[in-house]
């Protein structure tokens, strides 16, 4: 069993090609390679973590679209799964649905999942990391590096917030281990 994280995969949301700049033609071809990349990744039994904003399409295309992916999945809310939440069958497909969540993977190291970046995230200096989504690849997200940067730099203290959006390079449209995320982002900086 293997723990992976994504999230903005924002199946069905057309406007979300444009936004980010999403390499495929159509939201088709983009929900396609999304879902093969899924269940080419994690296994039956893995745990997945989706961090919000999972699907821009109803309740019923949604559930058939998450029904097909691999694993065992915990939602963490995000601010465009308010309205697929009223559905029971939605809320059916997942293990848990939380706004928050810190977990202790087996090797204990520490993870807060969120949506939404949170600088001054708990257990910050005990060694944890921080996966969030929300910002894409914004302005905000330039911002969220840029707080990451001035901790690190100017206050020599760590800093592990790591933005696990479908569309970040080292995401690749993919749900990923944290230690990939660590060492996509690594290979993005050098």
């Amino acid at each position: 069993m293997a723990f992976y994280f994504i999230a903005d995969t924002h199946f069905g949301h057309e406007n979300a090609l444009a936004f980010d700049n999403r390499p495929f033609r159509t939201i088709e071809e983009h929900d396609r390679v999304l879902a093969e990349n899924w269940n080419g990744a994690v296994g039956m039994d893995d745990e997945v973590f989706i961090l919000g904003d999972i699907s821009w399409m109803n309740a019923s295309k949604t559930i058939a679209l998450v029904k097909r992916l691999n694993g065992i999945k915990h939602l963490i809310v995000g601010n465009h799964d308010k309205n697929l939440l009223k559905n029971r069958e939605f809320q059916s497909l997942f293990a848990e649905i939380t706004d928050y969540k810190e977990i202790l993977l087996p090797d204990k190291t520490g993870i807060v999942l969120s949506h939404y970046p949170i600088p001054c995230f708990n257990h910050h200096f005990y060694g944890w990391y921080h996966l969030y989504g929300h910002v894409h690849s914004s302005f905000e997200w330039n911002m969220m590096e840029r707080v990451k940067y001035e901790m690190e730099a100017l206050y020599d203290k760590p800093c592990r917030m790591y933005n696990c959006g479908a569309m970040i390079d080292y995401m690749g449209y993919t749900p990923r281990t944290l230690e990939e995320i660590v060492q996509g982002k690594k290979g993005e900086s050098e």
